[in-house]
Parts: structure tokens; sequence; C-alpha cells
């Protein structure tokens, strides 16, 4: 802080220098007053204007006065406390005053923009509401009486969204206000929403259509057919193809894809792809889709789904370790349903035998598809998708739909990839020990 302080005998004019928040010190937030130090506080800061304070010439350095002993009694004056009390005060409630304007701009802002969320739900609220039947009546120029909706040869009985023309050449309900309007005017749809539109608004002819299309949807789920999904057809001369493919190209043990054929969850289709079924959790699993993978020709990269897949009922999982009937304690996310077979083989290469405890192995290549109420309450869960862009995106959403998930990351590419350098590494090592032996024959 700078006190500017002039003595006008001499004219001459002191300029003292502070450190910030000096004066601010003997009532400072905090600081234990008596009430007596209040009271002078007051009596001082109230006792004359600031500018009048400044010009005192208690403040002027008096002859021969070392700086010391200027400043120490300038500190212990009462009308430079005064302008210290005062100073303090004022940039106190200026700071105030600033943040207060700041939340009462802030406070404006948040008010506008919920007031404009209430506006859209209001106008989608009243969108999502039919006409009433009543007031679509009169419109049309029918009179109530006698509890019915009369003329134009019509007799009609409203009863909440459902009407019935008793008239005895009608004799026929429905309900809806464009169905209303159909009926009374002998028009088609498109003219009925154009008839509401000129007499209720584009708002109310939105409502009405609406009311109308969840109308005609509610009949359809209720009376409409549902197709069974199918799986492809399979076609056992094209198995040595697709088991060769999973076998050599993929480096998948020859005995583990004959269990997953014995067990129904792959086989080889008319077009020579591996058909994996992908199945619900509950207790009898039922097929609901397939993935197919292209095996035909050096360099196939097909892959997709089976028409009619039901991609967030159904999964191609299988489970190994513990016993049968033991309920699962692990569970391995993957991409694809041949990095599922590849990484449960490699934790078998690794342990040596199948997990201790009863583990499921799931292609899921997407969060949209993860089955969360399935998951859930199982405390180990593991997410091995790759580790890609994709991969770690998908890992994170995951995370926030299992909190329990652990991430694991795969030292190759895909974990098939790492499965086949697995492979390559043992056979290295084989051919080593094979090499060695003979070495050792040969010395002796």
């Amino acid at each position: 802080m700078t006190v500017i302080v002039q003595n006008p005998d001499d004219c001459q004019t002191t300029v003292v220098m502070y450190p910030r928040g000096a004066f601010g010190r003997i009532f400072a937030p905090g600081s234990k007053a008596t009430h007596t130090k209040v009271k002078e506080y007051y009596q001082a800061v109230n006792s004359e204007p600031l500018t009048a304070v400044i010009t005192n010439n208690h403040l002027a350095p008096t002859p021969f006065e070392s700086a010391r002993n200027y400043v120490a009694r300038i500190q212990s004056d009462e009308h430079f406390q005064a302008i210290n009390h005062q100073l303090a005060d004022r940039s106190f409630m200026a700071e105030r005053l600033e943040r207060a304007e700041q939340r009462a701009r802030a406070s404006e802002k948040e008010r506008e923009r919920l007031e404009e969320i209430v506006r859209e739900l209001e106008l989608k609220t009243q969108q999502l509401r039919d006409l009433a039947l009543e007031d679509v009546a009169w419109e049309l120029g029918l009179h109530h009486e006698e509890g019915k909706w009369k003329g134009h040869g019509h007799i009609i009985n409203i009863d909440g969204p459902k009407f019935y023309d008793f008239a005895p050449e009608q004799q026929k309900g429905s309900g809806g206000a464009i169905d209303l309007v159909m009926h009374v005017n002998n028009c088609n749809v498109r003219q009925a929403v154009v008839w509401l539109h000129e007499r209720f608004g584009e708002a109310g002819a939105i409502g009405a259509a609406i009311a109308k299309s969840r109308q005609v949807t509610a009949e359809i789920i209720q009376l409409e057919p549902r197709d069974k999904f199918r799986l492809p057809v399979e076609d056992k001369s094209k198995w040595i193809e697709v088991y060769n493919y999973l076998t050599q190209k993929r480096g998948i043990p020859e005995n583990f894809v004959e269990v997953l054929r014995k067990r129904g969850l792959v086989y080889a289709d008319a077009q020579q792809n591996a058909v994996f079924v992908m199945r619900n959790l509950s207790e009898e699993p039922q097929a609901l889709g397939a993935f197919l993978r292209g095996t035909r020709g050096e360099n196939n990269t097909f892959k997709g789904y089976e028409k009619g897949t039901k991609r967030r009922e159904g999964w191609f999982y299988f489970r190994l370790g513990g016993q049968p009937t033991s309920p699962v304690e692990k569970v391995v996310l993957l991409k694809s349903p041949i990095d599922a077979v590849s990484f449960a083989m490699l934790e078998y290469q690794r342990l040596g035998d199948v997990p201790p405890n009863r583990t499921l192995y799931m292609a899921v290549d997407n969060p949209k598809s993860l089955p969360v109420e399935q998951l859930q309450n199982i405390p180990n869960v593991q997410v091995a998708f790759d580790s890609d862009d994709a991969g770690n995106a998908a890992a994170r959403a995951t995370k926030e739909l299992l909190p329990q998930s652990k991430r694991l990351k795969c030292k190759a590419d895909d974990w098939n990839q790492q499965l086949l350098d697995y492979g390559q590494q043992l056979r290295q090592q084989q051919q080593q020990q094979q090499q060695q032996e003979q070495d050792d024959e040969l010395s002796l």
C-alpha cells in the first residue's frame, strides 16, 4: 500500500510504502478484538473523511526524524489507523459486491437455461397428448345432445380416447382424433392431419399423429407374428476346411476345436463359413444369433452376423474350470469368438490345466450388447479387448457399466496373434530340445 503524506508548512510530500495487508492485521478476520477496540475502531473510521486524514499535519515528518521512527510513529497514529480501516472496509465491500454481481449473473443465466428446458418439455408433453375428442367433435360441426354428438348422419358416443357411432348406417367405432376426423369427413389420414392442423395448429396435429402411430404400433406388436431366429444350415462336407482354418491358420488346439463342435458352438455352413453360435444366458440356453467367419481362400476377411441375430440378447460364450454346476466366479470379455477361444487356450497352456474356478469366456464386440444385469454381481470381470483406440474406448465404457472390471492388454495385435506367437515359441523350444538331445547322443 502507498500512503502520500504532505506537510502544508514546507510543501514537502512524503511517499511511504507498506506491505500489502499490513494495515488489515488489527481487525483481521478471526482476530479476537475486544468491545472497546471495536468501539475505538468505529470512532476512528467515522471521525473525519479520508481526504482530511491524509492531509493532517500530524502525519508529516518532523525535522531530523529518522525513517524508522517516522514509520513507527505513523503506524501508531490513530488517524493513520483510520485510513487503514477505511481502505480495508472499502476493499472488502468491493470484493463482496463483485462476487454478488457474479453470482447474480450466473443465476440469471441458469434461470434462463432452466426456463428454456421447461418450455421444451411443455411442448414435447403437449405433442405427446392426443386432442380431446369432444373438441374435435365440436370443430367437426357436431352438437352435443343427450350424451351423444350428433350431426351429418352420425350419433357418436365419446368415452375418453374412444368413440362409437350408433347411427343405423354406421355402427362402428375406433379411437383417436385422426380416426374421428376420417370417420366423420370420410377422408384419408393425410387429409385428416391437414384438417386438424388448420383448426388446432401444428402442435395439435403432431400430438394426434403421435397418438395414431402409438395406436398402430400397439396393434402391430400385439397381432403381428414373430419370426423365430434360424441358424444357418450346417454343411458337414465343409467342416474339414473350417477345421483346418481354425487349427492351422488360427493355431487353436485340435482337441478343443472338436470340443466346441460337439457342444454345438461351432460348425460349417454351405459357404464354408465358421459359424459361432450365439446363445442367451438362461439355464437352458437358446440360439439367438450367429457370428460368421469366412474361411475360403487365403486372405478371406469376411465376418458378420447372420440375419435376425439378436445382438443384445445372445452371445458366443463357453465355460471352463471348476465344477459344471458351480457358479461362475470369473468372466473374461473379448472382442470376437476366435479371441475368446485363443485367450482360453493361452490360459490353459500357461496353467497346464483348466482354471481352478468356474470361468466364463464371452465375445462382446460392443458395450451396448453387454449383459450388465447378469454380470454386475460377479466379482472378477476381466476386460481383454484389443489394445487399439477402439478397444480402449470399449474398455472405458465397460468400466462405467461394470465398476469391478479390470483391464487386460495383450502383447500382440490381438489374443489370437499372441496364441500364434506362443505356439511358435513352443515349437522353437521343442526343436532346440530335440537338437540338444541329438547332440548329446552323438557325444556319447
